[in-house]
This record gives structure tokens, sequence and C-alpha cells, in this order.
């Protein structure tokens, strides 16, 4: 036992606190603060003289960092704490790039009351929804039309503001689907406050697009906010990045592509064709009205639509900026919005040899056949069916119906002559060459906009209705057949009604299609309540014109029947006296106000 123990318990101390201290003294500069952590390694003390017979794991030694030797000697030495600096707290500003652009991108809360088309004395069940916008020149708030429409309130909220403001819509533009907004002094609220009053907003908005206008007069939400900047076309393969407040979370969003095309699109809100961008960054519902900015933060564009189909995958559209300054410049002359103006032709390429040549058309001549010009637009007093358009406002048009496009980068690329209506504004004049009967003629020609026979919108007014015993009569519109027949009414409408939708054209700028919607079954009605959905061409003997002139006509009867005269060769007879009388009885069943809506009263 001969064997000298070890002892157990604290280990001699290799040096001094005052020797430490003279080595530490001096400050720590930040740069070792960081390059420098808190460590822990394995060491074997070289002074132990039974180091070769220990077993196990040596002896842990914590070598701390020079930053926490100097916080302890703070406390045993005045002198080296006046010479310590306070440890370094991690700056999250400096991680974070700063983008004027992102600030002007606002959150829009819309409360919506769509009208009832199928029961049209009556409103939906109204319900919220979530999108974006941002703020521009004016004190004003651009976003898409079709996130507030049918609106019955509008907030914006900025971002890292807990404040949603007021609303109010100054211009919406159903065709470029793009609305005005402001905001007035006052009309705020605390979030909690407004989820209370409008409930869960959820982001059921639909990536489609027009614009809305919006502004707000509370200074407060303008303070410390520039308005985006609107930059020039883009080219293809240019940079773009997607702001907004897209579904998946309550933060602002940024989602990046490219763009990968430029041509005439179809605008699915507003039923047109106008010039769009096609874009590869995602495009999800809540996206709508944000801005895509390109790589110097200025605008080049608003999202409004996207793709969805299982072939294909990351393509969204953009509302360019021509269209944008379009609807902006429109409603500064104006004072409101006019909309875009069309041609009003119906045209046929002339890409066949022999028809141009029996036409008169020269191999050094191109343009365009016109099969129908509408009857309501101001150059069916000038331009004839068979007239061929070489050139519009000087711009030569093609074969094909396109022509060069004029944006300086796009050397080579051709797109349709549509675009140079479209940057006209309705009431504006063009230069347009025909060709007829071998001489070339040139007309100077009023533009206007498209009257459709089916609207494609009403422009939040709500629907027009007129009942007579039972009978439900009111004007087709895209929304009406929307409402009956569901999102796919193009298939499952009946033909006659789509055919009057696709091909028919209005005769006079007041003609509506006027159909029996539904009969409201009672006594008098027998053996009629299987009508439905079926135009009404005259009333006794006079044929129809739209659903004012047909209730003035039904009320201001003085024959002993009431005759309408319906598709399919089906008419409908009713004792005068007593469709009248029954009328009432109806209305009291079915809990409608009114025989009809208040603009026939007018």
């Amino acid at each position: 036992m001969g064997e000298k123990k070890r002892k157990r318990g604290r280990k001699h101390k290799t040096a001094t606190d005052e020797e430490t201290a003279s080595h530490d003294c001096s400050p720590v500069s930040k740069i070792d603060a960081i390059s420098l952590p808190a460590t822990i390694t394995e060491a074997v003390e070289p002074s132990d003289p039974d180091q070769g017979r220990r077993r196990g794991r040596s002896k842990k030694t914590k070598v701390e960092s020079p930053e926490r030797r100097g916080s302890r000697l703070a406390e045993s030495n005045g002198d080296c704490a006046a010479a310590e600096e306070p440890p370094l707290m991690p700056k999250w500003e400096g991680s974070v790039k700063v983008v004027p652009s992102m600030d002007a991108v606002v959150k829009v809360f819309c409360v919506h009351t769509e009208p009832n088309f199928s029961l049209p004395w009556q409103r939906k069940r109204q319900y919220s929804s979530s999108s974006s916008g941002f703020i521009v020149g004016g004190r004003r708030v651009l976003t898409n039309a079709h996130s507030v429409e049918h609106h019955t309130q509008v907030k914006l909220k900025k971002r890292g503001s807990d404040t949603k403001y007021l609303a109010t819509v100054l211009a919406i533009g159903t065709e470029c689907d793009i609305v005005f907004c402001s905001v007035f002094v006052a009309n705020k609220c605390n979030v909690v406050d407004a989820v209370a009053i409008v409930g869960c907003i959820a982001a059921v908005e639909t990536s489609q697009d027009p614009k809305t206008m919006l502004t707000v007069s509370d200074d407060e939400f303008w303070e410390g906010v520039s308005p985006v900047e609107f930059g020039d076309l883009p080219a293809l393969q240019d940079a773009v990045t997607v702001v907004g407040y897209p579904i998946g979370g309550d933060t602002i969003s940024v989602t990046s592509g490219v763009v990968s095309r430029m041509e005439i699109l179809s605008y699915v809100h507003g039923s047109t064709e106008l010039l769009g961008l096609q874009i590869d960054a995602a495009i999800n519902s809540g996206n709508s009205g944000g801005p895509a900015l390109n790589d110097k933060g200025k605008c080049v564009g608003i999202a409004f639509q996207s793709l969805k189909h299982e072939d294909v995958e990351n393509i969204g559209y953009v509302i360019p900026t021509p269209v944008i300054l379009h609807f902006i410049q429109d409603y500064e002359r104006n004072g409101a919005y006019t909309g875009f103006p069309i041609l009003g032709v119906e045209w046929q390429k002339m890409e066949n040899p022999d028809l141009r040549m029996s036409m008169g058309l020269g191999p050094d001549k191109k343009g365009v056949r016109i099969r129908r010009i509408e009857p309501t637009a101001p150059e069916s007093h000038v331009l004839k069916p068979s007239d061929v358009i070489l050139s519009f406002d000087g711009v030569n048009i093609a074969n094909d119906g396109t022509d060069k496009f004029v944006v300086p980068f796009r050397h080579g690329e051709r797109i349709g002559f549509s675009y140079l209506v479209s940057q006209k504004y309705t009431g504006d004049r063009a230069q347009v060459k025909v060709l007829r009967n071998s001489q070339i003629l040139e007309f100077n020609i009023k533009l206007a906009t498209h009257k459709r026979l089916v609207p494609a919108h009403i422009k939040g007014r709500p629907p027009s209705y007129y009942i007579i015993a039972g009978f439900v009569f009111t004007a087709v519109s895209v929304p009406y057949l929307r409402s009956e027949y569901g999102k796919d009414y193009e298939f499952d409408a009946p033909v006659k009604l789509l055919d009057k939708h696709l091909h028919s054209m209005a005769q006079s700028v007041d003609e509506q299609l006027v159909v029996v919607s539904q009969v409201l079954v009672s006594d008098i009605n027998i053996g009629y309540e299987e009508i439905v959905n079926t135009q009404v061409l005259a009333f006794n003997g006079k044929p129809l014109k739209n659903l004012k002139s047909l209730a003035s006509m039904v009320e201001g009867c003085e024959d002993e029947f009431l005759k309408f005269d319906l598709e399919y060769q089906q008419i409908v007879v009713l004792k005068t006296s007593t469709a009248k009388a029954a009328t009432l009885d109806i209305l009291t069943t079915h809990c409608i106000p009114s025989a009809m809506s208040e603009d026939l009263k007018t």
C-alpha cells in the first residue's frame, strides 16, 4: 500500500488572479468578440505526475473567449472595467435589404355583397377577401378590379402596420381589371376591431385581372411611404419580382422570375383582349393587385391572373405599364374611366393568294378583309363589308392582321394591330386606309367603346327585372349566365343564348337580350311552368327592344290579352285583367318587394 494516492479536489492554480488580469486587461475589439466564440476543449495537464495512470476521459478545461474573461474582470478590477466595451447584440437591421418599393405595397381587405342574378330582387350572403395593392402618385392606390368587385367595404393596411384604413373606390376599369382607391381622414381602425367587424378575412379572391383605383385622405397613411414609380416595358428574359400578400401567410411575400412572353392576352375578368406579359414567377390567390418590379425597383406591371392546368406550371400574367398608364391618364383626362376603344369590325385574314387576287390586292399590298361592322360603331357609316384595311394611323397591316411591334427593343417582333387601337382613348380619331373596288380610300374615324348585346359586366348596378303573373323577365348578361349555369356556362347554357352571346351584334346602343328567367308557379300560369331562360321576341306583335320597353308596354296594355312571342315558336297568352290582379298575390307569396327593379320605374 505504499503507492501514493491521488488527491481529489480542486487542482492547484498555475497562475494568480492578478497575473491573469495583467494579460487580459486590454479592450476586446468587435472583430475578436465575433471571431473567437467560447469553446470547450480537452487538455491533459503536464504537471500531474500520475498522468500515465489515469483511466477514462481526460479532464476538461473550459477555455473562455476574451469577452467572457473581460466581463469577469470588470467585477474585480475597476480600472480594467473602464476599458471594457458592452457585449455585442445581433443587429437584424443590417441583414435585411431595405427596398422602398416594397413599403408601398399594401394589403387590401374587401367585403363583397354580390347581386343574386337568378333572383334579382335579392343579394347573396356577404363574404370577405384579401388581395394586394400598391401606392402610386397623387395619394392613390392601385389594385385589381376583381379584388373589389361588388364591394360594400374596402380597407387597406400598410406593411408592418397594425391599423386598417377605410378606402373609397375612385374608378373601376372593368376591361383592364384596374381600380383606383382613396382613404379618408379618420377612417382607420385597430386590427382586432376590424376583424371583429369584418369577420375572418379569407383569401378567396381569384387570380384574374381589370384595374381599380383607391385613395386615402388620412395623412397618417401616407407618412414614410414613397409611391411606386413606373418603369418602361420590359424585354424578354428581363428579371421581374412580384410582391404581394398571397395565401399561406400574413406578411409580405416576394417571388421572382423573368418575362417569358409579350402579346395580346385575353383578360378573364374584363372579357377583352389587351397587351399582357407572361412571366414564370408564381402568382397565387392574394397576389392579385400587387406590383411586378424590375431590378431597379420600378413597377413594370400588375399581377392579375395565372394559368392553372395540369400540363403547365408557373405561368402567370401581368398587366403591363402601357395599359396601366392608359387607365390612369384616362381617369385624369376625363374625371372618370371611359374605357378602351375598339375599331368595331370583324376581319378575315388574307393569306391565301387567290383571295388577295380576287380582292384586287397586288403583291406590294397587304391587309385584312372586313367581314362585319358593329352597327353601333361610328365607323359603320364609312366602312363597308369586304373593304380591305391596309393601314391604321400610318402603320401597315399584314395579311395575318399583325403589325411591327412599336417598341424599340422588340425588333422583328409582330403583334396584333388591335394593340394600336387600344393605345387610343375613347373619342380619339384615327386614320384608316382601305382598299375598296381597287381604289384606295382614307377615312378619319372616331373611336368608341364596344357595345355588346350580352354585356360582360353590369358595372356594379343591381340587375334589372320585371314580373307579371309570375313570369320573371330579365336581361341576359355574362354574370347572369354564370349564375344560372356555373363557370362552365359556355358549355351548359342553351345553344340559342350562346349563339347570341358569341355572334350577335346589338343593332342599337340600348338593345338587350330579354328572357323569361323562370315562372313563379300560380294558378294563372298553369301549363307554362317549364319555360326557363327562353328569349322574348315580341309583345302583342311589336318587336322587343329591351326590358324597359317590355315593362312599359305591359303596364300600359289595354288589350284583352297579353301575348308574348318566345324563341322556338312558343307563345304565352294571359288575360290582361287576371294577370295584373294575380301579380300582387304572387309577390306577397315570394316576399318580393316590387314587381320591377328601380331602374325600370324612371
